[in-house]
């Protein structure tokens, strides 16, 4: 009786039975949903997940067929519903930011976006020349280079001098993705290569963006 005691108290020991693999996995949200208001003044249409939106600025069009999600308009069109089924955490991200995404496209055609950048130098001044009806800058003298840096905005995007302030540029356009991919060629146009750049701190740099206040 002392052995057969003995035999069923290790069996049940926790020790001999290795323990059983896990089965649970990430959750998933049946279905999530994110609605946003269409403003006053701007048209929308929705065909196969191309949003395109008019407004007073121009019209502006974007693609989300990478995204799997539903996008509709609803409440006789005064609102935006993306919807997503069977998600993951992770993967309901997308939902708000394809709601950013229309916001920016809303902003856009009602105020446009502003990028101002000022020409930094300690010796040599930045030379900034706005050709080709502002679709054009050339940059001269950065560093005391003879090259001229001459870049072109995308589709869409004016840039100007500022009348208020020296050595500041104003980058302007409905599409914020154009925009500021513009702003971004200006700055890396000029680069400082082949020196400290903690000391020398030459270039042309964003000082703010944002819209256009009306």
């Amino acid at each position: 009786l002392k052995r057969l005691s003995w035999l069923k108290a290790s069996s049940i020991h926790p020790a001999s039975h290795p323990p059983l693999p896990s089965t649970t996995s990430a959750m998933k949200t049946l279905v999530q949903e994110e609605t946003i208001k269409v403003p006053k003044g701007i048209k929308i249409t929705i065909k196969s997940k191309i949003v395109e939106v008019t407004g007073k600025h121009g019209s502006l069009k974007r693609d989300f067929k990478h995204l799997p999600i539903e996008l509709y308009l609803a409440n006789s069109g005064h609102e935006v519903r993306a919807k997503m089924y069977f998600a993951k955490s992770k993967q309901l991200s997308m939902l708000r930011s394809v709601c950013s995404h229309i916001n920016n496209l809303f902003d856009g055609v009602q105020k446009k976006f502003e990028y101002k950048m000022r020409l930094v130098y300690a010796h040599f001044p930045i030379n900034a020349t706005i050709t080709n009806g502002g679709k054009t800058v050339e940059i001269r003298n950065f560093l005391g280079e003879k090259r001229v840096r001459t870049i072109n905005m995308l589709e869409g995007v004016k840039v100007e001098k500022s009348t208020g302030t020296k050595d500041e540029i104003i980058i302007t356009g409905t599409d914020i993705d154009c925009t500021s991919r513009s702003a971004a060629l200006i700055r890396q146009s000029c680069l400082v290569k082949d020196k400290d750049i903690r000391k020398f701190l030459d270039g042309v740099y964003v000082s703010s963006h944002g819209t256009l206040e009306d």
